[in-house]
């Protein structure tokens, strides 16, 4: 298809959700706080357009939003990949990828992204439907990886 392999999708490994808090709370103002997030979705490999379907399509999204999970049953990882066509959601989406991304279906399934997004203050600051557009994409790959933990 491409050289698309969602495997080498290592945002993850090279900065960790602490980087990414230690960085937002170091940032000033928002505006700052926003260019910081959309610059991590400019780290994201786009997705192909073959794998833009509707069964990957997020719902409850303001922007378009595709999500692609793989599973290596061997390895007990879950493998993620996020398309958007907004730059800020691409940011977030990013952050969802960098705290989830490469880990055990229990981990995922176990972490707080809640509290993720509290200790930046982040939810606060972006609109209703961004955010809930946020946790409808956290939801999805979080139940993806409960039915897989479970």
């Amino acid at each position: 298809m491409s050289d698309f392999d969602i495997r080498n999708i290592h945002l993850g490994d090279t900065v960790t959700a602490d980087d990414v808090i230690e960085d937002l709370e170091f940032l000033d103002d928002w505006e700052e706080r926003y260019r910081y997030i959309i610059d991590l979705g400019k780290q994201i490999p786009s997705m192909p357009e073959a794998l833009r379907t509707e069964e990957r399509f997020v719902r409850g999204c303001q922007s378009q939003v595709w999500l692609v999970t793989e599973y290596d049953q061997a390895e007990d990882r879950l493998y993620l990949a996020v398309e958007s066509d907004a730059l800020i959601v691409r940011g977030l989406a990013a952050m969802v990828l960098i705290a989830l991304n490469r880990k055990t279906p229990a981990e995922v399934a176990a972490y707080d992204m809640e509290a993720f997004f509290e200790r930046v203050d982040l939810i606060r600051h972006l609109s209703p439907t961004r955010g809930n557009g946020l946790r409808s994409m956290v939801a999805r790959v979080k139940h993806e990886a409960s039915a897989l933990a479970a």
